[in-house]
Parts: C-alpha cells; sequence; structure tokens
C-alpha cells in the first residue's frame, strides 16, 4: 500500500506533468519518494522512473530534435552534475531536506508567477548560469528540469521543437547520471521493483497527459500541481 501511495501514484501524475509541459516529473516525485527514501535514492529512482516516458515523447517529436542545441549545454549541465553527486553523502541530510524544501517553494513560485515570462532568448553567460544551476540540483535531487526547459524554450520556434529538444536532452542526461549513481552505490538492484512499478504510473501519465492536451485546457491542473509542490517546500523546510 505504500509502495502504491508514494510511488504509483506521484509517477502517474508525474507522468501527466512530463506529457504537458515537457518536464517536471523528477518535482513531483520529489515531493514524496523522499519520504520512504533518502534524498539521493529517491533523485535516482525518480530519474528512472520516467525514463519509457521519456522515450515515448522523444520518440513521437523525433523529427524536430536539433541536436546542435543540445550538446553544449549538456557538457556544462552533467560536469556540474557529476561534481554535486560527490557531495551527496558529504552533505548533511537536515540541510539538504532544507535545501530541498526552499527549491519546491521556488518553484512553485516560479511557475505560479513568473513562467509567462519564458519566451524570450537569453544572452550565453544566462544560458551558463542556467546550467550550472540545473546541473548541481539534477546531481543532488534529480531535479533539473525548470531553466533546463527555460533555455530550450526561448530557442525554440514551435511546441514539437521544444519538447524534440528537452526529451533528448533528459534522455542522455538519464544515462550519464544513472550510470554514475549506479557506480557510486546510490542505486542498487534493489531499487529496481519501485522504478518499474513508477515506470508503469508513468506511462499510464503519459498517455492521460496526450489525451488532456488535445481536449482539455491544463492550466488549472499545472497551478494546482505546484501549489502542491509549494505546500511540499515547506513540509521539508519546517521538518
Amino acid at each position: 500500500m505504500t509502495n502504491f501511495i508514494f510511488v504509483l501514484l506521484p509517477a502517474v501524475l508525474a507522468g501527466i506533468v512530463q506529457g504537458v509541459t515537457g518536464f517536471g516529473s523528477a518535482i513531483v516525485l520529489m515531493v514524496f519518494l523522499p519520504t520512504i527514501l533518502p534524498i539521493p535514492q529517491s533523485a535516482g529512482v525518480a530519474s528512472l522512473i520516467m525514463s519509457v516516458s521519456n522515450i515515448m515523447l522523444a520518440w513521437r517529436y523525433r523529427h524536430s530534435i536539433k541536436f546542435k542545441r543540445i550538446i553544449w549545454p549538456f557538457v556544462v549541465y552533467a560536469s556540474v552534475a557529476f561534481m554535486a553527486l560527490q557531495l551527496v553523502n558529504s552533505i548533511n541530510v537536515h540541510l539538504l531536506k532544507s535545501m530541498l524544501g526552499g527549491l519546491l517553494v521556488a518553484l512553485s513560485l516560479y511557475f505560479l508567477f513568473v513562467k509567462s515570462e519564458g519566451r524570450k532568448h537569453y544572452p550565453i553567460y544566462i544560458a551558463i548560469i542556467f546550467m550550472i544551476v540545473s546541473g548541481f540540483f539534477n546531481g543532488l535531487f534529480g531535479i533539473g528540469g525548470p531553466l533546463t526547459a527555460l533555455y530550450f524554450l526561448s530557442l525554440a520556434d514551435t511546441k514539437e521543437e521544444y519538447l524534440a529538444s528537452i526529451q533528448a536532452f533528459f534522455l542522455i542526461d538519464q544515462l550519464y547520471i544513472t550510470s554514475i549513481r549506479f557506480y557510486n552505490g546510490i542505486l542498487g538492484l534493489n531499487d529496481v521493483p519501485l522504478i518499474l512499478l513508477g515506470i508503469v504510473g508513468g506511462v499510464i501519465g503519459t498517455m492521460i497527459a496526450n489525451r488532456i492536451t488535445v481536449h482539455m485546457n491544463i492550466s488549472m491542473i499545472q497551478k494546482c500541481v505546484f501549489v502542491l509542490i509549494g505546500i511540499s517546500g515547506v513540509f521539508y523546510l519546517v521538518q
């Protein structure tokens, strides 16, 4: 029952968010997974839960992928994520929870009040800062999507172009960062059952998202999700 509440149902919600916005699945999952797993392990599980959904979305928009936009940002992002991974076992757990709480609150406020300003081009130094911050929090919590999405959104002329670029980016990242997590012992074979259960939920959520984007206005759903994330962030800050 615990796995159903903290893994399967959040994975369905994560799949919906990912399918609609192109990212955000790890944010949703990291609200719930740290309840049953250590934060570093939660980050690894959250990343792999959405792997099949990422493949589904990348394949759907494959004709719009522009790899030249992905290479240099990924080099910066991956380098910082690798360094952050080395800090996972040396940072106090309570500090990690506070950082996660602060990040979730900031993300909630960002999506509720700032997101509408995302369609503009950024100078190269801003893009580099985006990748550094995203890589750092990806290494610690598996949450590297928001600023990465803002970067790709600023370059895209169509929704398909944006979704194609960011899903391809996340697929490369999953392969890279997951290999490091397994090598460092953060993830192991014992995590596979939870990951498989989450994948089922993620796929279901992605299929639901495909229907929502065609037939429904999803702005209210997004606002509800990010309000919940903000409340969860406050919970981690005061815990």
